[in-house]
């Protein structure tokens, strides 16, 4: 199954397909994958505009490592990695399949650039919390490619360039993250308070949607240099850095749909990509 001499079974035993559209979600609050809300509501609606996928390639802020890593286990374990929430959402299990063979064509696909092979993650509520609105029956095939904390945006972006066979492949590739993220500065008060942000971040949503649709993404690569809004929008990378991994897998003539672009208790987007 891990036989990387040429290209695996997977990718001889795959008709090419119409290219595949690819996504980034907002994936909030663990409390999503058992809410029923607006956003939740957009998660569905956005699958039904896809084909189905002959599997799920998920780039999620919660497997953070050093080094990039891919899950090959034939069944992932349900993470609840997340403290302090109800008992339903630790009774959550997502038992989809994973696809030891789509994990070594993915490490070949990246060569030169070293990917370790993993039998131990599973898929962490960045994956399961948002795929389970997309495909309920957990009927597809799911893996995950890990973030490797030690690159700059830019490696991570091309990278992502890299996998651009496997929408030829009918394989959905989800980057599950959160563009503006500081929980540091929660508004827990109006946490239900319809599209609201602080000033900064509606300032960093109103310039980082205007780069999205028109697919200037320089200032996205170098987000680190765009001023104070971006500095508080984007504190760590770890739940950004998602949606660079959508974005190196453009075509040239995408198409790029916004939705759930909605701010947040101040300090959060929702805001979703469709590409393609």
């Amino acid at each position: 199954m891990n036989n990387l001499n040429g290209l695996s079974s997977w990718a001889h035993d795959l008709k090419l397909v119409d290219t595949m559209p690819t996504l980034f979600l907002g994936h909030g609050s663990p409390m999503n994958a058992i809410e029923e809300n607006e956003f939740v509501a957009g998660f569905r609606n956005i699958s039904k505009s896809i084909p189905t996928p002959s599997a799920i390639l998920c780039v999620s802020a919660h497997w953070f490592t050093q080094g990039t890593m891919v899950t090959a286990m034939e069944m992932p374990k349900t993470i609840h990695d997340f403290t302090g929430f109800p008992p339903a959402l630790y009774e959550v299990n997502y038992p989809a399949h994973g696809d030891p063979s789509l994990a070594a064509y993915t490490k070949q696909l990246l060569q030169p650039k070293t990917v370790e092979l993993d039998e131990k993650w599973g898929l962490d509520h960045g994956a399961w919390s948002v795929i389970k609105h997309l495909y309920p029956e957990a009927n597809i095939p799911v893996i995950q490619l890990s973030i490797d904390y030690t690159k700059p945006a830019s490696y991570h972006y091309e990278l992502a360039q890299q996998l651009r066979k496997l929408r030829n492949k009918g394989v959905l590739v989800v980057g599950s993250g959160n563009i503006i993220h500081n929980l540091r500065m929660i508004d827990w008060a109006n946490f239900d308070k319809d599209d609201y942000g602080y000033d900064w971040a509606i300032e960093a949503r109103a310039t980082i949607n205007e780069c999205l649709l028109t697919c200037n993404y320089h200032p996205l690569l170098q987000y680190h240099e765009q001023g104070s809004a971006f500095k508080l929008a984007i504190p760590s990378p770890d739940h950004y850095l998602p949606l660079l991994y959508t974005l190196g897998l453009q075509n040239k003539g995408d198409s790029i749909e916004l939705f759930n672009d909605k701010l947040l208790a101040g300090s959060l987007s929702m805001t979703s990509i469709k590409i393609g």
